[in-house]
């Protein structure tokens, strides 16, 4: 029989991996900008952020970070900055000429997915909302006499395999209409629509009281 308290995470965590947010628009992103691999690679570093904020709200390092303000300022400014500038890439890419487009490209092919994966990482441990998520969430799962550090990977694990599947199939379904999507004109608009988005969320989260 399954566990209540383990299928209400999966509810919840279901509900947060299906709204769209900065992740869901850095891995449109990256797939438009090189391939189905580059999204796919980036949606791996996204998820593996996850057992990152698990580790530290088992340790009690979030509880730090809730506990001092300075702390949770310097992480939300970090993760600002960070929004900020993937938005100034993607608007960068939307003015480019085509010839510099393709040069780009070829140039960056082959570091692209390093940088797709350290792109989806740095998105995700920068973000301190999903800090203060696990720290507020995960206790609540995680009974008096179970292991914290091993449960708390446990369902972080979870989060990653729905997380990971949901974005792996909006790369996959980005990539099927990629050659519409890449028409000139419209993969311009596409870039600059992910990178506004993309400088929106990083100024709201700058703006944003704790």
């Amino acid at each position: 029989m399954i566990d209540s308290s383990l299928l209400t995470f999966v509810i919840f965590a279901g509900i947060l991996t299906l709204t769209p947010g900065a992740d869901t628009l850095l891995v449109i992103r990256n797939v438009l900008g090189g391939d189905v691999r580059s999204g796919i690679v980036t949606t791996a570093g996204i998820c593996s952020g996850l057992f990152f904020h698990a580790l530290l709200s088992a340790l009690g390092v979030s509880l730090i970070l809730m506990a001092s303000a300075t702390l949770y300022s310097l992480l939300k400014i970090a993760g600002a900055c960070y929004l900020g500038w993937l938005g100034f890439q993607s608007l960068r890419s939307a003015v480019k000429s085509d010839a510099e487009q393709l040069t780009t490209t070829s140039r960056s092919h082959p570091r692209s997915m390093r940088r797709s994966f350290v792109e989806g990482v740095m998105s995700n441990v920068l973000n301190p909302k999903t800090a203060v998520f696990y720290l507020a969430f995960l206790p609540q799962f995680i009974h008096p006499s179970d292991p914290v550090l091993l449960k708390s990977l446990f369902l972080a694990g979870i989060h990653f395999s729905m997380a990971f599947l949901w974005l792996c199939l909006v790369a996959l379904l980005l990539d099927r209409y990629r050659q519409v999507l890449l028409s000139s004109a419209l993969h311009r608009w596409l870039e600059g629509v992910c990178g506004t988005l993309l400088l929106g969320l990083g100024v709201r989260l700058m703006l944003e009281k704790r």
